[in-house]
């Protein structure tokens, strides 16, 4: 917090200050904690009629009125990565989207609506990077007729947490009603050490997903388009360990795109009878060779908050998260603004 000359608390942000990331104290509501003060570090999105909204890494908007504010400082507007390669959130957005790519795209600005007759939705979401070249409403709603003569429903994926993200987007969205459903997180690596991981099992390494990777991948009604999305991308690379019986399906898979510098994995799966067996490691120590072999030396993929044992399994690997991205669908005509904490 900001403390001045003679001890006492200060309040240094202004409405001239939305869009920078800061941190605030605020007293607490009588009787809601033993604690006197709450602290809240995340970017100013809003400050209109006497209310602020801060919103955090993790993409929760937090709501302060101003009377309650004892002190407040605009600080840095990421801290530095400790570890790992140096990125930018746009191009890990750009890898991203090249590594899962939709099989209908058109651009509106700055903004790819992209399309996969519902196939996941990081290819079936708007990917805002840049201006859409007319007012948000404007642009939502051409983007809601685009998904709409398609069939799909309207989502726009942003991301928070990292330099140069998307707060005050989130925050308009969040403002005109769209629900914030699935929160997930990018951590990135570097791939030497995937790759000087220890592998006590042998993994095949193909260049297409046959019958038997599929059989073990999890997702339902696989079509000729979620081929197309899975067999996207610069470089390919499936994963397999063998089951343990003739015939059945694999005891462990995965994906990895090479891409320039990078290598994302993706589609991990385990059989759930033969975790913590090491599987996934061999799988993915095996893909990381295969892109170090292509010149690839940084390591991306992507995680569910919720997801313990993967988080500490990529974290036992090196990686850390970079930023939190969101997919945000358009609500219904009487929808209200919804993911929001009160200070």
């Amino acid at each position: 917090m900001e403390i001045s000359a003679t001890g006492r608390l200060e309040v240094r942000i202004t409405a001239a200050d939305v869009g920078k990331r800061v941190s605030v104290r605020c007293l607490r509501e009588p009787g809601a904690s033993t604690e006197k003060f709450t602290d809240t570090v995340g970017v100013l999105t809003s400050w209109d009629n006497g209310v602020l909204v801060i919103t955090r890494k993790s993409g929760t908007s937090v709501l302060i009125p101003e009377s309650s504010l004892v002190a407040g400082k605009v600080v840095p507007a990421a801290p530095a990565r400790r570890r790992g390669p140096a990125a930018s959130y746009e191009e890990l957005a750009r890898v991203a989207a090249r590594a899962w790519p939709p099989v209908e795209s058109e651009r509106l600005g700055g903004w790819e609506l992209r399309a996969a007759e519902g196939f996941t939705r990081r290819a079936n979401s708007v990917l805002p990077l840049g201006d859409p070249g007319m007012p948000l409403d404007d642009a939502l709603a051409a983007v809601t007729r685009w998904y709409g003569e398609r069939g799909l429903p309207a989502y726009v994926q942003t991301a928070t947490g990292a330099e140069g993200t998307q707060e005050l987007l989130c925050a308009e969205l969040e403002r005109l009603g769209w629900v914030r459903e699935v929160t997930a997180e990018l951590w990135i690596g570097g791939l030497a050490a995937v790759a000087d991981q220890e592998a006590s099992v042998e993994v095949s390494v193909a260049r297409e997903a046959g019958e038997a990777w599929l059989a073990r991948y999890q997702r339902k009604g696989m079509s000729e388009v979620a081929l197309k999305v899975l067999g996207g991308g610069p470089s390919v690379w499936f994963a397999s360990v063998p089951g343990e019986t003739a015939g059945a399906p694999p005891a462990a898979i995965g994906r990895c795109v090479v891409d320039g510098r990078w290598a994302g994995f993706a589609a991990v799966e385990v059989d759930p009878a033969l975790r913590r067996r090491g599987l996934a490691t061999a799988v993915m120590v095996a893909l990381a060779r295969r892109a170090l072999d292509e010149g690839a030396s940084a390591a991306w993929l992507q995680v569910e908050v919720d997801n313990a044992g993967a988080r500490a399994l990529y974290a036992e690997m090196g990686f850390a998260a970079h930023h939190a991205y969101h997919h945000h669908r358009r609500p219904p005509a009487s929808g209200a603004a919804a993911g929001s904490d009160r200070c």
